[in-house]
C-alpha cells in the first residue's frame, strides 16, 4: 500500500471520529437508582407517571417549578423537579423521557418529552356473529 493511501485512511478515520464525538449522544436510558450513584452527573430516564400521586404546581407562585412522581422502568418511584411550566396533558402520557440529574434523593429534570397514545391506532371493535 502506498503511503498516501495510508494517510487518507488515516484522515478519513480522524474525520469520522470527530463527527461521532460532535453529533453523537449515544447515551442509554438510565433508572432512577442507577442516576443516584453519580448525582449532578446529566442521564436519560423513561418512567411513567404516577398519576395516584401528587402534582404540584401553582403558576402564580413559581410558574417555572413542577413537581411529580415518575415509575421507573425497574420500579422504582421518584419525586421529580421540573423547572419550567407543566407540559400539556402530561397526564396523558404512555411514557415520559426526563433529562436531568439526581440530587438529595429527587430527580432534577430540566427537560421533558412525552410519548403520547398514537391517535393513528385503530380501536378495538367487538364484531359479533347475527344469526
Amino acid at each position: 500500500m502506498k503511503k498516501s493511501h495510508i494517510v487518507l485512511l488515516v484522515l478519513v478515520a480522524a474525520a469520522v471520529c470527530v463527527i461521532v464525538s460532535m453529533f453523537g449522544d449515544f447515551s442509554t436510558y438510565e433508572t432512577f437508582a442507577s442516576a443516584a450513584t453519580q448525582p449532578g452527573k446529566s442521564y436519560h430516564v423513561i418512567g411513567v407517571l404516577q398519576k395516584d400521586k401528587a402534582m404540584t404546581y401553582d403558576p402564580r407562585i413559581d410558574p417555572n417549578h413542577f413537581t411529580f412522581y415518575v415509575k421507573d422502568k425497574s420500579g422504582n418511584v421518584n419525586k421529580v423537579i421540573f423547572n419550567g411550566t407543566k407540559p400539556t396533558d402530561i397526564e396523558k402520557s404512555e411514557q415520559i423521557v426526563m433529562t436531568g440529574y439526581a440530587q438529595d434523593g429527587t430527580f432534577h429534570c430540566s427537560k421533558i418529552q412525552m410519548k403520547c397514545p398514537s391517535k393513528y391506532k385503530k380501536d378495538m371493535v367487538a364484531v359479533g356473529n347475527q344469526s
